[in-house]
């Protein structure tokens, strides 16, 4: 029985990683946090994200100021018309399939405050041929840049 109350307390906790995000700023959907924000995933059936997209290195939403942090899980994933993405010195981290397959994406220049990128953040982007990694980036996990060109 206590297996199962652990189990249920644990799933109960993952539930908002994969609920939809909280907010959407300028085409931009976010997860907030108490004092961050990270990037998130466009909710089921809304448009992918498209084009040229700069992320802001803050946020404010009803009146609270969040520094953009993280581009989270699957947050530009199979975004196949996404061509360029300017990412702010406010983020640290690049999730998990991040940009897995953003076919469109030609270059990427990682700011140097970013320490992590996780396992196949920019996977079978098939026309990324640049990519700047500062020596900021202290862990790349394995398979972050398979399949790339």
């Amino acid at each position: 029985m206590k297996k199962r109350k652990t189990f249920l307390l644990l799933l109960m906790m993952l539930l908002p990683m994969v609920a939809s995000a909280d907010v959407r700023i300028n085409g931009i959907y976010y997860y907030l946090y108490k004092t961050t924000a990270e990037v998130a995933k466009t909710p089921e059936g809304a448009a992918k994200y498209t084009g040229s997209i700069t992320i802001p290195s803050a946020i404010t939403y009803k009146g609270k100021r969040y520094p953009v942090t993280r581009i989270g899980y699957d947050a530009f994933r199979d975004c196949d018309g996404l061509t360029s993405v300017t990412i702010p010195n406010s983020v640290t981290e690049i999730g998990e399939q991040a940009f897995r397959a953003c076919s469109s994406l030609k270059s990427i220049t990682i700011p140097n405050r970013v320490t992590f990128i996780e396992h196949h953040a920019f996977a079978w982007c098939d026309s990324l041929a640049s990519v700047t990694i500062p020596n900021s980036v202290t862990n790349i996990e394995v398979g972050a840049f398979v399949g790339c060109i």
